[in-house]
């Protein structure tokens, strides 16, 4: 029977004639058993423009038809069904699932409770993966907890179950992922009722109790800790760990969970300990634990260590935790040495991967030794420290054959692990020298190679303690560097992450200086084997400490970090993981070369012979293939236009791509962007006015047009804008007349739109440098647009604003006063017919007023620039001051590489000109910024002061009459400060010129 023709049957069997319903039936049952027809029925009854009637009556007919042929009960039974429409139907049917209404719906979920009764996991092993992956994109979700729902209740009874089969462990793993997710972010309202959250927790931890099965366990590692039944428990632990956190403290709870709070720590924290301790004594008799179960129990015993009434219950078993599961899992074991024979990049990536720190038991325990030392000091720590001690002894006291390598091993790590501790606590604190002298060094020689990395490693970590023979820091840190040779990979490594803390707390560069190529040969060695961060971050901070004596290897230390910079490129490239090392160890290079840059920066000749070497690398990272390390090659260009004695035409060439990320997808750069592009337009006026293919003023155009007019651009994004516009105006004074009225056309518009305070600043400052730039032109402009009222206006006010403190609410900064007073100076120089008498007597008393500030605020930065240099005169880096060393010891002085590299961009900004900004919305705030000492600009050569007088002088000698009734509209007050202003210009004439000697002479 076709598809048609089952249809009218079916609605005939609806029909109220018993005649007509009857044969219909009679018909259904005849035609039931042809092969398709539970097909078609199928097909009928997802056919959205078929009667709903039938479809109804197809559903039934389908559901009774499948509950009663589909798996006969009677083995000698025929199967009346063929497998090809069994096997179309379980194709199939899942799709179905959400296009129904509910009332199809729960026929068509009974038949297929029916096939999974009947089928699953032997027939139909897609089911389970179907689930999973429309649980995990989402595509269809509600169908897939709807099966979900269905497949779990053919494992109701599944506790009881002796030894289910590992479809079940699957389908319990995705049960909990499923529960994980629910209460990742919230706890569901249905899970604070204690009958239901009972209920799970009863199933999580009979689970979690539960022994893994025996049988069918996989040989192979990897394949073992993926197996099903280590997944269920992973994720059983990995929720209660989670309703832990959430859960444990009460001081974190809001008053609607605090109740609940208390049921979990009352009913449920303890015995979670107690299934994890159980779980934990596997690693004491020898049996099998992946390391995350390992390392997710030990997260909860690390918290657990806290919270008094968990330790009490840790307490009595403390000895064993410590000594026998915590410690062993410090030790050097056959993984390692595994790993340390067959691959040995494989181990130093692991041993320095932060992704795997968050995965290993060895992290996770020296986390709970940590921890523990820390709130449970007393008693804990002179045990732990006595047992260490005694491997120590055991160690030194054996025969070369019977020295426990391993165990000395894990006392080293441990050492090392407890090093900010031991260095502020007494007796610990005196014997530290002792202990390296007695049980580190000798390791230093030893012919176990991880024995010699661990050493390396613990004398890093001890570098910068009060050494009482210095012999003993230079054994040290020679030892380290002789590890850089090590025939062991791992050993130059771990050398190379110890040399850094000795570089650091090394007095007296000499000790270093002469072995310093060599040193840096082995650097280039090791950067041509490894990718890895702590060896860049090595490298900066030699470069850090020898500063201009790197000049000679500058050239070399480029090329090789470039030379590793691809390396690690293609590395992370090829690496599918979103945090590789690779990456990682490319930011690091990319720093790298930014502090070499830094170092020699008062050699400018060097920067040409280094720009090859760098340009594939700018070429490339300025598109969208460096979106991840945009910043760091903004650096680098930036110190590359701003300290190479010219800017070549090869480096122009980067000016394009610049432009281009800007407009498409490097907004969030454009503070970073904005370094580079001043340096091209100040550095190179004459190719940014006379190039014009490309054209480089009418791309900036399209640019800031472009972001400026953008109706949804928040104003802090914007903020680099107008410092660009500034840039050209006063770098390109009497050559841009043509973009005056584009640019103040543009300024103006989003001036109307902004609330920004300190943008509000930065665009009257526009129009304050092209008054400078050419007041007449301006003015003429102004008054065009029909906007030279509203603008001065709004100008004056911003002046005239203060905030409740007395201080000014805008134009905060020495630069931001100064450009006002240039740009209002300018207009006291326009001839009469300029500028009526009302608004000169206006624009003279508010550049009047401003000065005054100016004056004083520069005056005060002189004094703060003063004191700092006085404390700095008086401060003895030697000083054996215990509260700075005790601060170096809590580890407060380690330097972080994004921290060192924002350090370094915001010291060229700042020469630059271009310092941080600060929404200063608070009218209790009494910020006055002085932060632009070191701008430079063409502007730095003019004195306001001086400006100003000369032009009020001007005015006097060419139109008197003008000039005297000005000066009678002032009282006493605006006199006054006429004056003495007049005599401050005055100091400041001799002034300049006694610098103009000084500087001479110098040179």
């Amino acid at each position: 029977m076709d598809l048609q023709s089952l249809a009218v049957v079916l609605r005939a069997a609806l029909s109220h004639a018993p005649d007509e319903r009857n044969a219909a039936e009679a018909s259904l049952a005849q035609f039931q058993y042809t092969p398709q027809h539970l097909v078609r029925l199928l097909q009928i009854i997802v056919d959205g423009n078929c009667d709903m009637a039938v479809r109804q009556v197809a559903s039934i007919h389908f559901k009774n038809f499948v509950g009663k042929n589909w798996s006969p009960t009677d083995p000698e039974e025929k199967h009346i069904i063929p497998e090809s429409d069994k096997s179309m139907v379980r194709e199939n049917i899942l799709g179905f699932i959400t296009q129904l209404p509910p009332l199809l719906r729960a026929q068509l979920g009974e038949s297929i409770k029916t096939l999974i009764l009947a089928d699953y996991p032997e027939h139909w092993s897609s089911l389970l993966p179907w689930v999973t992956h429309n649980l995990e994109s989402q595509d269809q979700i509600f169908g897939a907890l709807y099966v979900l729902r269905i497949l779990a209740r053919k494992y109701d009874n599944l506790v009881p179950i002796t030894n289910p089969p590992i479809e079940v462990a699957d389908l319990i793993k995705l049960i909990c992922k499923i529960f994980w997710s629910s209460i990742y972010l919230e706890i569901p309202k249905q899970l604070f009722d204690p009958n239901v959250f009972n209920a799970w927790m009863v199933l999580f931890l009979n689970l979690l109790e539960r022994p893994v099965p025996v049988e069918g366990q996989p040989l192979d590692p990897d394949a073992r800790k993926s197996w099903g039944w280590w997944k269920v428990k992973k994720w059983i632990i990995h929720i209660l760990n989670r309703l832990y956190t959430r859960f444990a403290d009460m001081k974190l709870q809001r008053p609607e969970s605090k109740t609940f709070a208390q049921m979990f720590q009352k009913n449920y924290a303890g015995k979670i300990l107690g299934c994890h301790l159980q779980l934990l004594n596997a690693i004491r008799t020898g049996g099998y634990l992946p390391d995350r179960v390992i390392n997710l129990i030990l997260q909860y015993l690390t918290n657990s260590v806290t919270k008094n009434s968990m330790y009490q219950l840790m307490q009595p078993q403390i000895d064993i935790i410590l000594f026998e599961i915590i410690f062993p899992l410090m030790c050097f074991n056959d993984s390692d040495q595994m790993l340390w024979d067959e691959d040995p990049h494989e181990y130093v990536r692991k041993g320095y991967d932060i992704i795997e720190d968050l995965y290993s038991p060895r992290t996770a325990a020296m986390d709970f030794v940590s921890e523990l030392v820390r709130k449970r000091g007393k008693g804990n720590l002179q045990k732990f420290i006595h047992f260490i001690v005694e491997i120590f002894m055991r160690y030194n006291e054996a025969s070369v054959e019977a020295k426990p390598y391993r165990q000395k091993d894990g006392a080293l790590l441990a050492i090392g692990t407890l090093c900010d501790r031991l260095k502020q606590t007494e007796p610990y604190k005196a014997e530290l020298e002792r202990m390296l002298v007695q049980h580190v060094f000798p390791e230093f020689s030893s012919h176990v190679g991880h024995l010699r990395a661990k050493a390396a490693w613990v004398a890093g970590q001890y570098a910068h303690i009060n050494f009482s023979d210095q012999n003993n820091f230079r054994k040290a840190m020679h030892c380290v560097i002789s590890g850089l040779r090590d025939p062991e990979l791992p050993v130059r490594v771990d050398s190379v992450f110890a040399l850094r803390s000795f570089v650091e707390a090394c007095k007296d560069l000499d000790e270093i200086r002469p072995i310093l190529p060599q040193l840096l040969d082995e650097f280039f060695k090791l950067m041509s084997e490894v990718e890895n961060e702590d060896l860049v971050f090595t490298l900066e901070t030699i470069v850090d400490k020898f500063g201009e004596e790197m000049a000679p290897y500058a050239l070399g230390l480029c090329q090789s970090l470039a030379a590793a910079f691809w390396r690690c490129m293609a590395s992370s490239e090829a690496e599918e993981e979103v945090e590789d090392t690779g990456a990682l160890a490319a930011v690091g290079c990319l720093r790298a070369i930014s502090t070499i840059l830094e170092s020699i920066s008062s050699l400018p000749h060097l920067f040409p012979q280094i720009e090859p070497t760098l340009l594939p690398i700018l070429r490339k990272m300025l598109t969208s293939d460096g979106q991840d390390v945009y910043e760091e090659v903004l650096e680098i260009v930036s110190y590359m236009t701003f300290y190479s004695p010219t800017i070549s035409l090869e480096m122009w060439g980067l000016w394009p791509l610049m432009m281009e990320a800007l407009n498409d997808w490097a907004i969030d750069f454009f503070e970073n962007i904005l370094v580079p592009l001043d340096n091209y337009i100040s550095r190179g006026t004459d190719q940014f006015i006379a190039c014009k293919d490309p054209d480089y003023q009418q791309s900036l155009w399209r640019a800031l047009s472009s972001i400026m007019t953008d109706q949804n651009m928040e104003d802090s994004d914007i903020i680099p804008a107008p410092k660009l516009i500034e840039v050209v105006f006063q770098n390109c004074k009497g050559q841009v007349d043509h973009w005056i009225e584009p640019y103040l056309r543009l300024t103006i518009d989003r001036l109307r739109k902004t609330a920004k305070p300190y943008l509000k600043c930065l665009l009257v400052q526009v129009i304050a440098n092209t008054l400078y730039y050419n007041p007449s032109l301006t003015l003429v402009i102004l008054h065009k647009l029909g906007v030279a009222t509203e603008i001065f206006n709004l100008w004056f006010g911003m002046l005239q604003q203060v905030k409740k403190s007395g201080m000014r609410a805008n134009f905060k900064r020495e630069h931001d006063k100064k450009v006002c007073c240039l740009g209002l100076t300018s207009l006291i120089t326009l001839p009469a017919n300029h500028i009526p008498p009302e608004a000169l007597e206006r624009i003279f008393k508010a550049t009047l007023e401003l000065l005054v500030s100016y004056k004083d605020q520069v005056a005060e930065s002189k004094r703060e620039n003063e004191a700092a240099a006085e404390d700095l005169d008086g401060f003895d880096g030697d000083e054996d001051d215990e509260e700075i060393e005790s601060d170096k010891e809590m580890g407060f002085d380690d330097e972080d590489g994004d921290e060192v590299s924002s350090v370094n961009f915001q010291r060229l900004r700042e020469a630059r000109g271009f310092q941080p900004h600060y929404d200063d919305d608070d009218d209790d705030s009494d910020d006055e910024f002085s932060d632009d000492e070191e701008l430079q600009s063409p502007i730095d050569e003019v004195d306001p002061f001086i400006f100003f007088v000369d032009a009020i002088q001007a005015m006097q000698a060419s139109d008197p009459a003008r000039f005297q009734s000005l000066m009678q509209t002032l009282d006493f007050r605006y006199q006054a400060l006429a004056n003495g202003l007049a005599q401050h210009a005055e100091e400041r004439k001799v002034e300049i010129e006694k610098e103009k000697s000084e500087k001479a002479n110098a040179q």
